[in-house]
């Protein structure tokens, strides 16, 4: 076993392989510890540990293993139902060493609260790190369409991590979607999100959003980053006063400042990733 307590990575692949030939959403054990803003869990058996989730909260109320809501499930890799809410089935792809997916999905008695944002790493020793990696993390509310979040992609083996404003489903896959398109669909998405927003509140965020638009456009990278770094300092700032910044179990707020933050965050990723590594 690693120093980290994961299984392996060979042995994994020989487990999942196996395991993946019959699963649809097999249920895996995990072991949850909360304290305070803070969370982390153990998916897999113990010796054949599969992945750590840890979580991060800016100012959370009422956490506890019970009250997060977290499950796992080995999932099949021809799942028809599945491969439906990816963002392209033949360009974003699970991994036959990793077909997993967590759900966070929070009890509404269980009292879970928190405001502002939180951060998320999935680590698993299934994937191998390489530089330029074309893993990325989905999230999706239950039963819904995966969304590019990716914040960061770090060896160890892999670590994946991003921003959130809420949950509920992720997966880790390899996406050989142009950088261009990941690019647009975010845009798209904060441009959504921005609409649910108090009328007096859109116009500065579309113009932050057009002003980072328009410098990806001429490839003008360091400009583009830069509005996208005002877009959500701007939702910082407005955070709670004029914006709603607060998630809550019982689904009766939406964390609209967290969105954002959220969403500009895996923005300036894509963003980067498209400086550093082309399309």
């Amino acid at each position: 076993m690693s120093k980290s307590g994961l299984f392996p990575r060979s042995l994994l692949a020989l487990l999942l392989l196996a395991w993946s030939a019959f699963a649809v959403a097999q249920s895996l054990p995990v072991t949850v510890q909360a304290s305070g803003n803070s969370a982390t869990a153990v998916i897999g058996s113990p010796g054949s540990e599969l992945a750590e989730l840890s979580l991060v909260f800016e100012d959370a109320s009422n956490l506890s293993p019970s009250s997060l809501g977290v499950s796992a499930n080995l999932v099949s890799l021809s799942d028809p139902s599945l491969l439906a809410r990816l963002p392209n089935a033949s360009l974003t792809q699970l991994s036959s060493a990793l077909p997993m997916m967590v759900t966070i999905e929070p009890p509404a008695t269980g009292g879970l609260r928190f405001r502002g944002i939180g951060r998320l790493e999935l680590h698993t020793h299934a994937l191998a790190y390489a530089v330029g990696s074309s893993f990325r993390i989905l999230k999706a509310p239950l039963g819904g369409q995966f969304r590019d979040v990716t914040d960061e992609i770090l060896k160890g083996s892999v670590k994946a991590r991003t921003t959130y404003g809420g949950f509920s489903q992720f997966l880790i896959v390899t996406d050989l979607r142009t950088s261009a398109a990941v690019i647009g669909e975010k845009i798209n998405w904060l441009r959504d999100t921005i609409a649910t927003l108090p009328l007096s509140e859109r116009g500065a965020f579309n113009a932050r959003l057009n002003n980072a638009e328009t410098a990806i456009a001429a490839a003008d990278y360091a400009t583009a980053i830069a509005a996208i770094d005002d877009f959500r300092a701007r939702a910082e700032a407005r955070a709670g006063q004029f914006i709603p910044n607060e998630w809550r179990a019982t689904h009766d707020v939406d964390n609209q400042a967290g969105n954002l933050i959220a969403g500009a965050a895996t923005l300036r990723f894509s963003v980067a990733y498209l400086r550093d590594f082309g399309q």
